[in-house]
């Protein structure tokens, strides 16, 4: 193992503070990274980790070299760990991964994929990418831009309870209720009406906390449903799915990138 990647360990095992998730996260054994930190505190002549049977946490020096490790490695060629959404991925990362791999010859990604709220340092995670308004986390927030939101349906759903042409004549309809991760409650359709936003909560026979059910629910005539325009762009452009109070969208949700200070 080189200097680079036995400083990258060290910062992997103060951020972590766990040999075998550190370990984990470089795809080493945990006896190497035992013995990579020993010969680094051999090398520089300190104590650099204090050891216990739980966790690992940095000495005074350790802080000190792990401040200049993460200054060095952010000059040097690092792998990158995202965590994103997968169709998210799919739709605005993979398309131009070439492009932003070509203008960065000295980094390597690593990109996982999923929708929870993550501890980004303790899961080794260094960006999150979420959609909607995240809570306050400690995170440093970077604003991506916005994503179109719209209201769809099925054919079929449409054919028995009829095509809605306003907020006002819902009376009669079903939605696909999504219950919120962060609250445990249904979240309300919502439509701009006059320059603002209403919010309508119709009767439901089922209720999902996974956006891709959700979106089956939908195709299969269980009521209308909101997401993002490009998770039904194939179900519009087949049929599978109308968009319906085209005239009253949903509010734009926000797209941001979270990060940890260090």
């Amino acid at each position: 193992m080189d200097r680079f990647d036995a400083m990258r360990l060290f910062v992997r095992l103060v951020e972590r503070q766990s040999f075998t998730a550190a370990a984990a996260d470089l795809g080493i054994p945990r006896s190497t990274a035992s013995e990579v930190l020993r010969g680094l505190e051999a090398r520089l002549g300190a104590r650099l980790l204090e050891r216990t049977t739980r966790h690992v946490t940095p000495t005074l020096d350790g802080e000190d070299y792990y401040r200049r490790c993460v200054a060095i490695l952010a000059e040097a060629r690092g792998l990158l760990r995202i965590d994103a959404h997968p169709l998210l991925t799919r739709t605005f990362i993979l398309p131009h991964l070439p492009e932003f791999l070509a203008r960065h010859p000295q980094l390597d990604l690593q990109i996982g994929q999923g929708d929870r709220l993550v501890d980004l340092v303790r899961e080794g995670i260094d960006c999150a990418i979420r959609s909607g308004e995240p809570e306050d986390s400690g995170m440093i927030l970077r604003r991506l831009g916005t994503v179109e939101e719209i209201t769809v349906a099925s054919p079929g759903y449409l054919a028995s309870h009829g095509m809605p042409t306003t907020p006002d004549t819902l009376d009669g309809h079903q939605m696909v209720a999504f219950i919120s991760s962060r609250t445990g409650d249904v979240l309300p359709l919502e439509f701009s009406v006059a320059g603002g936003l209403r919010n309508v909560v119709l009767p439901s026979r089922v209720r999902v906390n996974n956006s891709d059910t959700m979106a089956d629910l939908a195709r299969l005539g269980f009521g209308l449903t909101q997401a993002p325009r490009y998770r039904f762009a194939a179900d519009l452009a087949s049929g599978a799915l109308v968009e319906v109070l085209v005239g009253y969208p949903p509010s734009p949700t926000p797209l941001s990138a979270l990060y940890p200070h260090q």
